[in-house]
């Protein structure tokens, strides 16, 4: 059994299959880890916004769970709002890593890149 939140490998481009358009709501997000690293998916008016999943206030996992205003998730833990098409906070230049979205079909694919450690 898969569990919703796994995801499967594809060969476009280094993209990774997350999940079908139609397992996301209007206006709600939903969690999914690519690659050890926490996503948050938002559909807004039928478009896919991915964006890492972790608030860099206290590092919680809540993204997904925060609602939508005016372009923007607001994280439920704090209030800070990120804006969907970006990741920035607005009027900051801090904010959350973003990640490019493919539809294929019923198919929703994002790239993520693993941040190399160089000590």
């Amino acid at each position: 059994m898969k569990n919703s939140n796994q995801f499967e490998q594809t060969d476009i481009e280094g993209f990774a299959r997350v999940c079908s358009l139609q397992e996301l709501k209007e206006e709600e997000g939903k969690r999914f880890i690519v690659d050890d690293i926490e996503i948050a998916l938002f559909k807004i008016n039928g478009k896919v916004f991915a964006l890492n999943n972790i608030c860099p206030h206290q590092h919680s996992a809540l993204i997904y769970d925060g609602f939508i205003e005016d372009g923007c998730v607001v994280c439920p833990a704090h209030g800070w709002m990120f804006n969907l098409e970006t990741g920035k906070m607005p009027a900051s230049a801090g904010g959350l890593a973003k990640y490019p979205v493919i539809i294929s079909g019923d198919d929703v694919l994002i790239k993520v890149e693993k941040k190399e450690l160089k000590w």
